[in-house]
């Protein structure tokens, strides 16, 4: 799921810092996939209102991947994505004492050092590039440093999750990655089918990052993946980060022991390398109040009428885990993970680390 960081408000600030927030003030925090907004301003403006702005710092955040849009086939995927980009640029111009663009790993550590917030772009979709392989290196140019191979349904690279054909990943596809590798841009398995996410694994020669999924042996959803490629991205030095969506169980309503399940669950089959978080969500927690409700539920008809909704998804279904829907929220499921045994430097590692070195080797810095 994308997007609900954009309709959904952020909710009231819940901040007492549990007796664990030394070491993890001083971490590297990496939500891989999520979503920047101001709930609290005009749609309009571009700069961060200093309520939303306290809220982000609030969270203890470092750095989160946003997505630049399209996704799903739409009919100019690269007009779209232009326009997506210039929006971007307009927000992170507006925000230059607050907002650092990503392009290194580097550029993470400054920004924990200035206490700002470093700000990855990625896509969650290859449509905008099709067969236009030379266009990756335009987007790189763009500042986009991520790029995911496929969205819910089938593009040229190959099969998306929601594809019952499940028919992998086409030669296009192959291609792509190749040259995505050869931009050192990071490879993105997110949303792909079963099959493409499996052959796609097996093929790249460089780390590749499942930023956004939960266990499939736990929940057999088709955005969850199964322990044979959760295995093999840990087995090339990638990182698999599990999210905080309705998919961790198959009523669409987890709660907070479902999501400490999937994580302890991927860090057992990756190892403790190889697993981190990516919320999907927006940094900010989302307001579940009647305008919400009624903007979460324009949203959720707009995705089923285009064909990009998964399984579980649909009209009054959040797209959060309710019992960690805080500004905290971070910090609280460190805090409940310490207790049930992780070290800080395990926790070190989830919340931050392993992403970090990922894309260390990605971009260099």
């Amino acid at each position: 799921m994308t997007g609900a960081a954009a309709v959904l408000a952020a909710a009231p600030l819940v901040a007492k810092r549990p007796a664990t927030a030394s070491w993890y003030d001083r971490a590297i925090v990496i939500d891989a996939l999520g979503g920047i907004g101001d709930p609290y301003s005009p749609d309009e403006q571009l700069r961060l209102g200093d309520r939303a702005w306290s809220e982000m710092i609030a969270t203890g955040v470092t750095m989160l991947r946003d997505t630049v849009f399209p996704v799903g086939n739409s009919a100019e995927p690269w007009g779209d994505y232009q326009k997506d980009v210039a929006l971007k640029r307009n927000i992170l111009n507006a925000n230059p004492d607050r907002l650092v663009l990503v392009r290194t790993a580097a550029d993470i550590l400054k920004a924990k050092r200035e206490k700002k917030f470093a700000w990855l772009w990625g896509t969650q979709d290859s449509s905008m590039v099709g067969p236009e392989l030379d266009r990756l290196g335009q987007m790189k140019k763009d500042g986009v440093m991520t790029v995911q191979l496929t969205y819910n349904n089938r593009n040229l690279a190959g099969d998306g999750a929601l594809e019952p054909a499940n028919a992998g990943l086409s030669r296009l596809g192959r291609a792509t990655i190749e040259r995505i590798e050869a931009e050192k841009l990071l490879l993105d398995l997110s949303h792909g089918g079963a099959r493409t996410v499996a052959e796609a694994a097996a093929f790249a020669k460089r780390p590749p990052v499942i930023s956004h999924t939960g266990a499939r042996a736990l929940a057999d959803h088709p955005r969850n993946t199964a322990d044979e490629t959760i295995r093999a991205v840990g087995d090339k030095g990638g990182v698999v980060g599990v999210y905080f969506m309705p998919f961790l169980t198959l009523n669409s309503r987890p709660k907070g022991a479902d999501l400490v399940r999937h994580i302890e669950y991927v860090a057992k089959v990756a190892g403790e390398d190889h697993v981190g978080i990516g919320t999907d969500n927006g940094v900010l927690p989302q307001a579940t109040d009647a305008e919400a409700t009624r903007k979460l539920n324009e949203w959720a008809a707009q995705r089923i009428k285009m064909g990009i909704a998964a399984p579980g998804e649909g009209l009054n279904v959040w797209p959060m885990v309710a019992d960690y829907n805080s500004v905290d929220r971070y910090r609280r499921l460190a805090a409940d993970l310490r207790k049930r045994g992780w070290s800080e430097a395990r926790l070190e590692k989830l919340f931050g680390g392993n992403f970090l070195r990922v894309y260390r080797e990605a971009w260099g810095g």
